[in-house]
């Protein structure tokens, strides 16, 4: 079951109570920045999508697309089944309902396996990535060596070794104390 933000359930519940399931006006409280964030999270899990708005029918409009037309928001089947509302009512939207099926599983499940894996790889010929083939050859490097390579400063090197490296890129650093050379660091073998 999606988890859902108190925000996000207040819209779905609203939307469920509307005829054509549509999600508009959002929450006096949510204004700006905040509502596209909030409701582009909502359309990148299927929970809401945008429909084309009648306007002669007086459908509040979401976004202009030009020429005097426009999107509005419906909830789809996902979003509703999320709030635990069975979507029996099929005929009451029938512009989010014949394409909630195909869209919520299509969106709904890469969301879910990338969230969780989703490792940045670094660009090509950038400081970091010389700090990555230092670090991944035999030898590896140490602080001075990676100050002369990249200009940095030696707490630049820590802080991205410990940061960038470790913690977005989930790398493993290791190091250990070699003669005549200090304290020298590596990537540990993948």
């Amino acid at each position: 079951m999606t988890k859902l933000s108190d925000t996000q359930a207040i819209i779905l519940s609203a939307a469920a109570q509307r005829e054509d399931r549509i999600a508009l006006p959002l929450p006096d409280s949510l204004r700006g920045g905040a509502a596209t964030k909030v409701v582009g999270a909502m359309l990148a899990k299927g929970l809401l999508q945008e429909v084309d708005a009648d306007l002669r029918k007086g459908e509040p409009m979401w976004r202009e697309t030009g020429d005097g037309h426009g999107t509005t928001l419906v909830a789809t089947d996902a979003g509703l089944a999320a709030i635990g509302i069975e979507p029996e009512d099929a005929n009451s939207a029938p512009t989010g309902a014949t394409d909630a099926p195909s869209d919520a599983p299509a969106t709904d499940t890469p969301t879910e396996t990338e969230t969780a894996p989703k490792a940045r790889t670094p660009r090509e010929g950038t400081k970091q990535a010389t700090l990555i083939a230092m670090l991944r050859a035999p030898e590896g490097a140490t602080i001075e060596e990676i100050m002369a390579a990249t200009g940095w400063q030696s707490h630049t090197v820590r802080g991205a070794m410990a940061g960038a490296l470790k913690k977005k890129l989930g790398l493993e650093v290791t190091s250990e104390k070699v003669e005549g050379r200090g304290r020298v660091y590596r990537l540990a073998a993948a």
